[in-house]
């Protein structure tokens, strides 16, 4: 069950700062709906409950919400503002890094820390926005919404900012909250378009209007812990894929021909997936992560299946290149792998009516010494490998995102590292690696 209520209305919830700073890190984005207004009497009748900012140019003399305490603000012109602060970054408490995520079009990632978040530029890298709060500060997860002003934050860390139940709709803009969306249970996962916001628990989907909070759409999934679900982002073409209620299985809901279509996509859970921008396509990968697989999305036909390895890994993320051409996945291995791909999301391909098991058999891929018993092995080794490859620390969580130059692939890394490597795809082989940051280096103060 989820809730929406009414914010006290407070456009600078830091009575002490000027109201006219900070200023909002990006611009306000003129494509976005309005700010969401008071709801319906529908809203009552539903078991889930929203908070409304309906009245933002009432007075800044009313106090702030007793759940968003005094915030420091900094551009990446002064990343610390206040070092007598116990939540400094110049503090000997090493930053604890507890989300990190790109935003739709991979020009941009956030992180939240057990202080607040930051906002970063992926080409050139350099952060370009951070707020600390002052007390708590836990943000366990930051969703953009492209470069606009609009974020999704919810609580994380020994010490949440805000509870783990609920999303907050951020306005960095206004300097506040303008919405908040209340749970029974931890929110896993918030995805954000345009025009939906879509929530994550452990076994359900919530898709909200953006304009008006109205809840349109409840889906029940299987268990979910790492709140699986992927949006596309074409306008007016929304589809929405998350886990089904069986095992292995991938539900797709076509929003526009209001169609949904499972997809049996492993015989083990799944672990991972990742749709193409228009949603036409789909990858994903099971819990035994040897295989990752592709499909379209409006027939659930296979249109190919591509190898990682042969011994079982822990799929971290798998990311479309924008012309659909390559594939990049990413594992606990340490290796990030990127794949060549023959389909593409406006044809439906053919089935391969025989899929390859997700094997544990040892081997090597054709052409090697071991290539003399394929005849006991075909599947194995007529398996479709990575053409180029990039190793990094084993063990260690990063996520993967093709950059916006030719070529090339930016992997951020939970231990804070920031990596851009180039491909060659004539070539192949071991990616180059071009940069490399650590995002959770102590800035000097200004």
């Amino acid at each position: 069950m989820a809730t929406v209520s009414a914010w006290p209305n407070n456009p600078n919830p830091n009575p002490n700062s000027s109201p006219s700073s900070p200023s909002s890190f990006l611009p306000v984005d003129p494509n976005l709906p309005p700010p969401p207004s008071s709801p319906g009497t529908s809203m009552s009748e539903q078991s889930d409950h929203l908070y409304f900012d309906s009245n933002p140019e009432e007075s800044d003399s009313l106090s702030p919400p007793s759940t968003l305490p005094p915030i420091r603000t900094s551009l990446s012109e002064n990343p610390n503002p206040n070092p007598n602060s116990p939540n400094s970054l110049s503090s000997s408490q090493p930053l604890a890094l507890l989300h990190v995520s790109f935003n739709q079009d991979y020009g941009c990632f956030s992180s939240g820390t057990d202080r607040g978040f930051r906002i970063y530029n992926c080409d050139p890298f350099r952060e370009i926005f951070r707020r600390d709060f002052d007390r708590g500060g836990g943000i366990g997860k930051v969703e953009m919404l492209y470069r606009c002003n609009i974020l999704a934050l919810v609580g994380g860390g020994p010490d949440p900012q805000y509870p783990v139940n609920k999303v907050m709709i951020w306005d960095d803009h206004q300097s506040r909250c303008i919405g908040e969306l209340s749970f029974r249970s931890e929110v896993r996962g918030v995805r954000l378009r345009r025009d939906r916001i879509v929530v994550v628990l452990e076994q359900k989907v919530f898709v909200y209007n953006f304009s008006d909070l109205k809840l349109l759409h409840q889906i029940e999934t299987s268990a979910n812990p790492k709140g699986l679900c992927e949006v596309s982002q074409s306008a007016g073409k929304l589809v929405l894929v998350c886990p089904g209620l069986r095992k292995g299985q991938i539900r797709v809901e076509h929003y526009a021909s209001r169609k949904t279509k499972f997809i049996m996509a492993h015989d083990s859970r799944i672990a991972c997936f990742s749709l193409t921008q228009d949603g036409g396509l789909l990858a994903t990968a099971s819990s035994k992560g040897t295989l990752v697989r592709i499909f379209n999305t409006f027939d659930g036909t296979l249109l190919q299946e591509v190898r990682r390895g042969a011994d079982r890994a822990e799929i971290y993320s798998l990311a479309f290149s924008t012309t659909a051409q390559w594939l990049a996945v990413s594992s606990d291995k340490g290796t990030v792998h990127v794949f060549s791909l023959k389909v593409n999301s406006g044809s439906p391909g053919t089935e391969n009516p025989n899929p390859a098991p997700e094997s544990n058999a040892a081997g090597a891929p054709a052409g090697s010494s071991l290539s003399f018993i394929k005849g006991v092995l075909p599947r194995y080794f007529n398996s479709e490998w990575s053409v180029a490859q990039f190793r990094l620390v084993e063990g260690n969580q990063y996520i993967v995102a093709f950059g916006h130059q030719k070529n090339t692939v930016v992997i951020l890394g939970m231990d804070g590292s920031f990596y851009r490597c180039k491909f060659d795809p004539a070539k192949g082989g071991e990616m180059t690696q071009l940069e490399y940051n650590n995002f959770l280096k102590p800035e000097e103060p200004f």
